[in-house]
């Protein structure tokens, strides 16, 4: 090779320098580019990321209509429906007692019997009383008509006479109080024997042979008590708001603790019509039938009053309500995706779910358990209620 087609070394090297410069500037400028780039798309698709997650994700479900069985469950105490205490209405002893605890009695039974020395005595000078006045009377009717016949010959006196029809009429009077005093002597001695006044059974005994018996001393203990069994009361308080629900003649079902698992039936016969201010509770009176003597009077009861449905009430569940400053309210979403946030007036209610009575539509999507802080306008990411549970795990 000659040395003309070789090119002097100075210039190569500037021209190298250039291009490599050249080259090494667009590298740069790609690479500037490029992370400006990269960063700018990294920043949008974080924002979004952000906004997707800043809207919450809830579950809608739709206000059930009707359907919701309730009943209300009280404790109440078992009565006799019909319950006498038996006192004494004469003063003595008691000499014999007939019946004891458990025993079923009839009307008219003897149940005891009372020594009244007393009452004998008193009765045998009432009727001495009696004779006296008898005896007086009949002395007091022929003198009576002696002088009416001598007045009728003008033999004495007018005055005379009239003084002697006078004591006859005294004497008549004075007759007919001996003879009230003896018999209520008489019905006093027929006290002396204690008896039933009605079928039933003797549920207490609080006295004994020779034991001292007061007349009409109803401050203290009763010989006996008679209860009917056949039919029991059992008394149960309503509260104020279930009365409207709770009519006459409704079914009451019944369990004792001595029969666990057994479930007697009783209807409820009368309401004492007001509330009690202390409780806050209406009084009510359900009739047991008790034929097969079961239950006994005293005893504890619980009692189920099945509530009637309301087929035409909005239910949701309890935990879709919202408290706050602005009252009861529930959160739906709009056709847009948006919260509303609507006022409502609850109906009953029946724990995990509540009847509402207003505010609420039957095609309104309700938030189920709806998050903190949720306003009106704000939007929401809708799932089905398995999504919803399976996003709140993870």
């Amino acid at each position: 090779m000659s040395s003309e087609s070789v090119p002097p070394p100075g210039k190569v090297s500037r021209r190298s320098l250039a291009l490599s410069g050249i080259v090494a500037g667009l590298v740069v400028v790609f690479v500037v580019v490029n992370g400006v780039w990269t960063r700018n798309a990294s920043e949008a698709k974080l924002k979004e990321t952000t906004d997707a997650q800043s809207v919450p994700t809830v579950a809608v479900i739709k206000p059930e209509l009707g359907g919701n069985k309730s009943s209300l469950d009280l404790p109440g105490r078992l009565e006799a429906y019909s319950r006498a205490p038996i006192y004494s209405r004469v003063s003595g002893f008691l000499k014999a007692w007939h019946v004891d605890i458990g025993m079923p009695v009839k009307a008219g039974q003897l149940l005891a019997e009372i020594e009244a020395p007393d009452v004998d005595q008193q009765l045998l000078q009432a009727k001495a009383a009696l004779a006296s006045a008898q005896a007086a009377e009949t002395l007091a009717t022929v003198t009576a008509q002696r002088w009416q016949t001598l007045g009728g010959s003008n033999a004495v006196s007018k005055q005379t006479v009239d003084e002697k029809a006078g004591d006859l009429t005294v004497k008549q009077a004075l007759t007919k109080a001996a003879q009230a005093n003896v018999d209520r002597l008489l019905v006093l001695q027929d006290f002396k024997r204690v008896i039933a006044p009605f079928d039933g059974i003797v549920t207490t005994r609080n006295t004994d042979l020779g034991a001292l018996i007061n007349a009409d001393s109803s401050a203290g203990l009763a010989l006996f008590v008679i209860s009917d069994t056949q039919k029991l009361r059992l008394n149960v308080s309503i509260p104020q708001n279930y009365v409207p629900a709770v009519k006459l003649n409704t079914k009451v079902e019944i369990t004792v603790p001595e029969y666990p698992g057994k479930v007697f039936y009783g209807t409820v016969e009368a309401s004492a019509r007001s509330v009690d201010a202390a409780s806050g509770t209406t009084r009510m009176q359900v009739v047991v039938d008790n034929k097969s003597g079961e239950l006994m009077p005293g005893a504890f009861a619980n009692t189920r009053i099945q509530l009637p449905e309301n087929s035409l009430a909005l239910s949701i569940p309890a935990g879709a309500l919202i408290f706050g400053q602005k009252g009861l309210r529930v959160a739906v979403v709009d056709a847009d995706g948006k919260v509303l946030l609507k006022n409502v007036t609850i109906a009953r209610d029946l724990g995990q779910v509540v009847e509402i009575a207003t505010g609420l539509e039957r095609t309104d999507r309700v938030i189920d358990s709806p998050p903190d802080g949720l306003s009106d306008g704000d939007p929401v990411r809708v799932v089905t209620p398995a999504a919803a549970t399976a996003t709140a795990r993870k």
